[in-house]
């Protein structure tokens, strides 16, 4: 790849990202939309808001850890699992708009902090970086649940998106694991949980 394109292409994704720009290459789950009362909405596009927080995030991860990869397999394993990751973000930031509500004003923040640590990760070696997806998908596969049950009963449309997006980030963490993911330390999880709990209460609201 010629070099200008190192920086065109991450660049690219990182406006789409930003900006709303991101295209999912699979149909969002189709259970047709039901009318909700207006509180219920608001709480649905609040709980919308966190994941799609979240999905800025796995943007920032792998784009940062597959530009520290040490090895060819390992991109392109982070390249792939990205894609999906795309469909995540693309379908949470149209299921806002149906829910009339809006990203989080502070994901330009979020973006850049979870790329940092994501270069921090991609630097500790591939078998660290791939231990960081395998908890981070870990602690992210846990918190859909928690939303599943405080969405509306009568909000089928939004549970069935993040069962699927469940599915996805058990699959994600399963091949990292598989890859030679390394064990993360405990001190290392437990800081992981706690930034992931400040990023949730806080994206709530903002």
């Amino acid at each position: 790849m010629p070099r200008i394109d190192q920086w065109l292409v991450p660049l690219d994704r990182v406006l789409r990202t930003l900006s709303g720009g991101m295209h999912a290459s699979r149909p969002m789950p189709a259970t047709p939309e039901a009318a909700l009362p207006a509180l219920e909405r608001a709480h649905a596009g609040a709980l919308l808001r966190v994941d799609h927080v979240g999905e800025v995030c796995a943007q920032a991860l792998y784009l940062a850890q597959s530009i520290t990869a040490r090895s060819d397999a390992l991109r392109e394993q982070m390249e792939r699992a990205a894609a999906d990751e795309e469909d995540h973000l693309a379908w949470t930031a149209q299921r806002l708009q149906e829910l009339g509500d809006r990203p989080s004003l502070l994901n330009p923040l979020w973006y850049a902090g979870a790329f940092a640590i994501g270069l921090l990760a991609g630097r500790a070696g591939d078998r660290w970086s791939l231990g960081f997806i395998v908890e981070t998908e870990r602690q992210v596969e846990a918190h859909p649940p928690g939303h599943l049950d405080e969405l509306p009963h009568g909000d089928l449309r939004s549970r069935e998106l993040l069962e699927q997006m469940k599915r996805d980030e058990a699959r994600h963490g399963h091949e990292a694991r598989h890859a030679g993911g390394a064990e993360l330390p405990k001190p290392v999880r437990e800081v992981m949980r706690v930034a992931a709990r400040v990023m949730t209460r806080t994206a709530y609201h903002v």
